[in-house]
């Protein structure tokens, strides 16, 4: 029964706290950090009301430390998917018809336990787990993650609200219920506030989740599923395994109910998993909702006009911040042969002071890259930079080590063909690429940016020309789905800056806002005759 239309205004956004030397805050981090270290954890799967313990482990280790272990995952099989799936579909009528206000409520106050209680030990397993540093750490698994969970509760707040006008005679309302079935939300490593997000914002509009996070992300996921529960969600409304990629898949994709994907990862993966839905279609009860934000090859432009310190600052932070390890990170850059010179002096400089190593030292603004996988595809990108006749040459860093942790020094290539690889693919790491153009060839270097990636997630201009704003908001106006000026291409914010990309970069839902949520509802349409017609014939009938 429902006793009032219960609205939640527009939150603000989490402030972010700065770990300032003597910082109370910056303390406890320190001190959580060496407590997590000091107890191994043994982490179950979350299935239903049970923590499911196989047996068959796998260790968690800090990529900036693979010796240390921080405890073990238990790891499953198809028949744990198959009880996963069974125990959302057994909850999901009781979830679906809970009143919104008790619903939204438990997200509410899982965002205030982060806020508060758990605020250290989310970053501090973010850190340990994905090798952030304490900022990163505190803008993705505090702040983003917090304000997802708020500002979404805001948004289906506002989609409730949205009814159809009525006629006279007539009344019309517009109800917006779950989808029919269950959701698979599979979500990578290298945002704590993502892996939080693809499964609580389908579960808080009434659906039920099966929740796959990457192996690298198990420390910070299951601290996060211990924050849910904690906060109220009932049993099987959400349920966490660690299972690979194909078994997994090959249950989920051919359920009946399934009724829903929410990925971010590889744009290789998506489109696999999109293909085999379609082959699937007709086993489903109904037409799945798709939604993935994949990969980036994000860039920056400069104009010759631009400042040459607003065009450093964001290449330092939006090329080498996490290692490069954000989608949106800057990959590959355009700079303007009039301010080439003085660029390179100025970035190469900043650079050289970035100090790398592991996360308990504050003062290290690069730590390590996710796992060896990682760490040897870059590696041999640039090892093939060193070839002769590369065509490329690296300005600075290029250095490699993973004795003690996955390190790659913060590099910059410059090369000397716009289409070289590093300038097309993804590498996911702390390396930027960058081409020197013709300081008066601006426009075509726009159609270079537009034409050399397949993906189209985010990029930047920089230029003080507002002619040349102009022209690079229209000319790159499908080459990136947040696009920034004089900003480098990352940092999203929850409520400000809605993310997602297009083209190869997935289905530009755009996290953190309305318009995500509305993927996970589905509407239907009332209409209420108060004085039904008694006759089918219409007075056109009538001659006289």
């Amino acid at each position: 029964m429902q006793y009032g239309d219960f609205y939640y205004p527009l939150p603000v956004n989490e402030p972010v706290l700065s770990y300032a030397p003597g910082s109370a805050e910056k303390k406890r981090l320190k001190e959580v950090i060496k407590e997590l270290k000091s107890t191994a954890i043994d982490v179950p799967m979350y299935i239903g009301s049970e923590e499911v313990r196989t047996g068959n482990t796998t260790a968690i280790r800090p990529p900036h430390e693979h010796s240390h272990i921080l405890g073990k995952f238990h790891t499953g099989e198809a028949k744990h998917v198959t009880k996963a799936i069974n125990a959302a579909l057994k909850v999901k009528d009781k979830w679906a018809s809970m009143s919104w206000e008790n619903r939204a409520n438990i997200f509410l106050k899982a965002a205030d336990l982060i806020a508060t209680k758990y605020r250290p030990y989310l970053n501090a397993t973010t850190m340990l787990g994905q090798s952030k540093n304490a900022y990163q750490a505190e803008i993705d698994s505090a702040c983003e993650l917090i304000d997802f969970l708020r500002f979404n509760v805001h948004y289906l707040s506002e989609i409730y609200r949205q009814q159809p006008f009525s006629s006279p005679g007539v009344n019309n309302r517009l109800e917006f219920r779950p989808l029919e079935g269950f959701v698979f939300a599979l979500t990578p490593f290298n945002f704590t506030a993502i892996g939080g997000n693809l499964p609580t914002s389908p579960a808080l509009c009434g659906n039920v989740v099966v929740w796959k996070c990457a192996n690298t992300q198990v420390y910070s996921a299951q601290m996060f599923m211990r924050i849910l529960k904690e906060a109220g969600l009932p049993d099987g409304v959400i349920n966490l395994v660690f299972i690979d990629g194909p078994t997994i898949g090959e249950v989920v994709f051919n359920h009946p109910s399934f009724a829903g994907l929410h990925f971010t990862g590889s744009t290789g993966v998506f489109n696999r998993m999109w293909e085999t839905i379609g082959k699937n279609m007709s086993n489903y009860i109904s037409y799945p909702r798709i939604v993935g934000e994949t990969g980036g090859k994000d860039f920056v432009i400069a104009h010759k006009s631009a400042d040459v310190d607003v065009v450093v600052a964001a290449l330092a932070r939006g090329a080498f911040e996490y290692q490069g390890q954000k989608c949106s990170a800057a990959s590959r850059a355009y700079i303007p042969s009039n301010l080439a010179a003085a660029v390179k002096k100025k970035l190469v400089e900043e650079v050289k002071t970035m100090k790398m190593g592991t996360v308990e030292d504050f003062s290290n603004f690069i730590n390590a890259v996710i796992d060896e996988k990682s760490f040897d595809k870059l590696e041999g990108y640039l090892k093939n930079v060193r070839k002769r006749n590369s065509g490329a040459k690296i300005w600075v860093g290029g250095h490699c080590d993973k004795t003690k942790g996955y390190f790659i020094e913060p590099t910059i290539i410059e090369a000397s063909d716009p289409k070289y690889v590093t300038m097309c693919e993804e590498l996911f790491g702390p390396i930027l690429t960058i081409y020197v153009y013709d300081e008066n060839k601006f426009e075509e270097t726009l159609k270079l940016v537009d034409t050399t990636s397949l993906y189209a997630l985010t990029g930047s201009v920089i230029a003080t020309d507002r002619f040349a704003v102009e022209l690079a908001t229209n000319k790159l106006r499908n080459s990136a789905g947040n696009f920034y000026i004089n900003d480098k291409p990352t940092g999203a914010v929850v409520g400000q800056q809605p993310f997602g990309g297009a083209r190869a970069s997935g289905t530009n839902d755009k996290a953190g806002s309305a318009l995500n949520l509305y993927r996970w509802l589905s509407a239907r349409t009332i209409k209420e005759t108060f004085v039904p017609a008694t006759d089918y014939r219409y007075p056109f009938l009538q001659e006289k």
